[in-house]
């Protein structure tokens, strides 16, 4: 870890706790800072701020008390799932205090160059093979960030030998100042988390922040399937690699069930281990990353031709009498549906569906759907689903949850078929989290396979 003096006595206010928000302070309070944190939660309910408490930090929770805004302080280091139209953030604003994600934190402390992966979707099956591949060539990579690891607490414990590969959100892309990864990547950029950014043109300037400090000594790693990035290229002050599995490009692409970087042959797309047309974007991004980081082909194909999956998206959980079943619970909206749906013979697919319903339709579903050989369908949106089932004459039942589902459906399946949980929707009628749904799915599977 840099030893940095920016933070010493400075008056640091750590808004919201989680996984971040305790890295954060925790480093804050390391580099000589005067940490204040804030938490919503009450302390009597809240581990966390006790643990900071013991620890010779200062905690305040209960709320969001605005006048804490007056105690003077130097820097606002924000929790990315609270919103920029929350008080305390609007009145720091309004003070001209700099409100910094712990993204940023991890990046000045950091001896080791960082990868840093965004995109709408593929971020984290991305981030996950550029590391393995990375960690299969000898290097020594680490996880970060939005993958589940605090980029902060990472950063401090490496060394200059290290690499960093970094999932990052677009959350905590708008708070970052000087932040610049080694090699960026952005998967793909499409409509979603307009709750939380306001407008389309929001969400695309968050993710786009990822390259905010690049040079042309640095890499941005852009999907040329999609126009947009196309128009991106040439407003960066960074040396482009685009991949695209439709066109060749002076970087990775993907032509005639082949894989090749900037025309090297890599390998067969069919030998991917994981299906769908979506996670052969997701390994030619992994390749650029690997090639341009000195990774031998041999590693690259290892990791490709045996990676699993990551937990929930698009997990492979094995065989269970002749049945293979995928756990996709993370795919949570219609856009991941259809590219799951890529991957897999339909005549021979029993794909689980449903869960919140957010008001939308979901008939651009409908075309993904077509010839499946049966459907589970749950959740509030069980007459959507239904409706398009019994539109192209798709045999389905209706299931209280995929436990039940699971164990409904099996009698049925044949062998050399294949269960898929795809919902196409949130988990919050039913489940606590989208993990839970997917856990409880991998439980009942392996139930089944005794």
């Amino acid at each position: 870890m840099k030893k940095i003096t920016t933070f010493e006595n400075k008056k640091v206010l750590v808004l919201g706790l989680a996984k971040s928000g305790m890295a954060a302070a925790r480093l804050l309070y390391q580099l000589g800072a005067i940490v204040t944190v804030n938490d919503f939660k009450p302390f009597d309910e809240n581990p966390d701020a006790q643990e900071l408490l013991e620890e010779g930090i200062k905690v305040i929770t209960g709320g969001h008390p605005i006048e804490l805004l007056d105690e003077g302080f130097e820097l606002m280091v924000k929790n990315p799932g609270i919103r920029y139209d929350n008080p305390m953030v609007v009145r720091a604003q309004e003070l001209n205090l700099p409100v910094l994600t712990e993204i940023e934190l991890a990046y000045l402390v950091s001896e080791a160059p960082i990868i840093a992966i965004t995109g709408t979707n593929g971020k984290t099956t991305t981030t996950t093979l550029i590391a393995d591949i990375l960690n299969a060539d000898g290097q020594t990579a680490k996880l970060a960030g939005n993958i589940g690891y605090p980029a902060s607490t990472v950063a401090s414990e490496t060394v200059s030998t290290d690499t960093i590969v970094m999932e990052t959100s677009s959350f905590q892309l708008m708070g970052v100042d000087q932040f610049r990864p080694k090699i960026a990547v952005i998967t793909n950029i499409y409509s979603t988390h307009l709750d939380y950014h306001g407008t389309q043109e929001n969400y695309e300037a968050a993710k786009w922040n990822i390259q905010n400090n690049l040079t042309n000594e640095d890499y941005l790693i852009l999907n040329f399937n999609q126009d947009k990035m196309k128009k991106y290229a040439t407003m960066t002050q960074a040396t482009v690699v685009p991949f695209s599995t439709s066109e060749v490009t002076d970087g990775a692409y993907a032509q005639d069930g082949k894989m090749y970087f900037k025309g090297e042959y890599i390998m067969e797309t069919a030998d991917l281990s994981l299906p769908g047309d979506h996670n052969i974007e997701n390994a030619l991004a992994a390749i650029s990353v690997a090639k341009l980081s000195g990774a031998k082909n041999s590693a690259i194909v290892t990791v490709l031709t045996t990676f699993e999956g990551v937990r929930h998206r698009l997990q492979f959980l094995g065989t269970a009498h002749g049945r293979r079943a995928y756990n996709d619970t993370e795919a949570t909206n219609i856009l991941a549906a259809k590219k799951a749906l890529t991957g897999f013979d339909n005549s021979k697919l029993w794909l689980f569906a449903g869960g919140l319903d957010r008001g939308n339709e979901i008939d651009e579903l409908e075309e993904s759907l077509v010839g499946l050989k049966g459907m589970v369908i749950m959740g509030e949106t069980t007459p959507k689903f239904r409706k398009i089932a019994e539109k192209l004459n798709i045999p389905y039942i209706e299931t209280e949850n995929v436990v039940t589902g699971l164990n409904e459906i099996f009698p049925k399946t044949e062998e050399g078929d294949t269960i898929l949980l795809s919902p196409a929707c949130a988990s919050w009628d039913q489940y606590k989290n989208a993990e839970q749904r997917g856990d409880l799915f991998i439980d009942a599977f392996e139930a089944l396979k005794k």
